[in-house]
């Protein structure tokens, strides 16, 4: 007669702990270091990345970083500026030169019923404002460049964001000085 073998289910409850154990550590964080490393003077940060477009608008990236060496750390983020350090948080800003995803996707100049050069999400409409630049004289402005901007103007990429920009700022009105 022959016996089947089988691992005992407290063995294998064990096994499991161990290897939790080793593998996590109390935050239940994978530890995902080499050999070599020193861990013992390991801390976690938050990383806050922020990139800055052209245009105003500020996206922001956050996660958690476990920091074996602050020489390798700093190397990192070399290239960013540091904006705001805190026991447990870094926050580090880089400076895009080009609009952002959001005008690239959907952003497009147009003119409020007062008369400003604005942007908006989408056609021109009240509700969907992103960023508002200066004062036209509507009276100066080709009727053909009012339609378009009451139409909306779309904005593709920072050439065209410029161009714009360019253009409309010929038709700002001029304050008068004071003699």
């Amino acid at each position: 007669m022959r016996t089947k073998s089988f691992i005992p289910w407290k063995t294998i409850v064990i096994l499991f702990a161990f290897a939790y154990v080793y593998f996590y550590d109390t935050d239940h964080q994978v530890i995902v270091h080499a050999n070599t490393e020193n861990t013992k003077d390991a801390f976690e940060v938050t990383v806050v990345l922020e990139r800055l477009y052209l245009d105003g608008e500020l996206s922001q990236e956050m996660y958690q970083e476990i920091v074996y060496s602050l020489e390798d750390f700093w190397a990192k983020y070399e290239n960013w500026e540091l904006i705001d350090m805190e026991e447990k948080k870094v926050v580090f800003r880089e400076h895009i030169d080009d609009i952002s995803p959001l005008l690239k996707a959907n952003g497009y100049f147009g003119i409020t019923d007062d008369g400003i050069l604005t942007i908006y999400n989408g056609k021109p409409r009240k509700a969907n404002i992103i960023q508002s630049f200066f004062q036209l004289d509507v009276g100066r402005l080709e009727s053909r460049k009012h339609e378009e901007l009451k139409e909306g103007i779309p904005i593709k990429n920072k050439d065209r964001y410029v161009e714009v920009l360019e253009t409309f700022k010929n038709y700002t009105i001029q304050e008068k000085q004071a003699n």
